[in-house]
């Protein structure tokens, strides 16, 4: 019996949350860096795969029908073109590396900090909460995501953001304590807000158009798989916009036929 549902990638996503503050909270910083690399190259490998998958579906008998044969790739290359231009001039890769690198010097500044009692716990609860729900929430894949599951791909990419999250989330309790354990519901609103959407564009866009967005989709996890994988930096941010000229790029193609 299929047992899924639209929004199950992010009650898996928010469980990770939940289960690796609880462990930070109980074990502290017990894993070494060699451990942490070794974890972090997997999920960059695995990601890689994901991605290949869903950037095939550029040869997707659909699109080709409904834009012609060799048009899918052009579709595809402008999407990318027209949405980092986009995204560049909005400057999202930059506002959104400002965030986290905020939320990351917050969470420097506080590594070894005691529990602390009233103010200072206040102070820590709030951003341990704040911290977690910036980096758990701003980035390429919480919205690839989310998307992505409620457009019926799948959730295989928030359960590979669920793992990554889950070890997050176990060194950020470890310094900010029950804060981090909060973020769990800032990631499910927002998630599944963004899963809400995915569910009515899954029924507004004809399939020609899914195919399109999901295939742009996997060429902005290629550039997060490298992240992991610390071979280049790609500016993510910036081509987030793309994912949505993909499918209005291929209506004006269909219109233009």
């Amino acid at each position: 019996m299929d047992l899924s549902f639209p929004g199950l990638g992010t009650v898996i996503n928010v469980a990770a949350i939940v289960v690796g503050s609880v462990a930070g909270m109980l074990v502290g910083h017990r894993l070494s860096e060699r451990v942490r690399s070794v974890v972090t190259s997997a999920l960059g490998l695995t990601t890689l795969l994901m991605a290949g998958l869903s950037a095939i579906e550029v040869t997707s008998p659909a699109l080709a029908s409904a834009t012609g044969r060799g048009t899918p790739v052009l579709i595809v290359l402008g999407s990318l073109i027209i949405g980092g231009v986009l995204g560049a001039l909005l400057r999202i890769e930059e506002r959104l590396a400002t965030l986290a690198g905020w939320a990351q010097t917050r969470v420097g500044s506080r590594l070894g900090d005691g529990a602390g009692s009233g103010h200072d716990a206040r102070e820590r609860f709030i951003e341990g909460w704040l911290t977690a729900t910036l980096l758990f929430c701003v980035g390429p894949l919480a919205i690839l995501g989310a998307l992505s599951d409620g457009l019926g791909q799948g959730i295989d990419q928030l359960t590979l953001k669920a793992m990554l999250d889950g070890f997050a989330s176990l060194a950020f309790a470890a310094s900010f304590g029950v804060g981090v354990l909060f973020s769990a519901v800032s990631v499910g609103v927002v998630q599944g807000t963004l899963t809400l959407l995915g569910v009515l564009l899954g029924s507004l866009l004809p399939d020609a158009h899914i195919a399109a967005l999901t295939a742009v989709g996997g060429l902005l996890l290629v550039g997060i798989a490298f992240r992991l994988l610390d071979v280049r930096q790609l500016p993510v941010g910036d081509l987030l916009p793309a994912i949505f000229v993909a499918p209005l790029l291929t209506q004006l193609v269909v219109a233009l036929r």
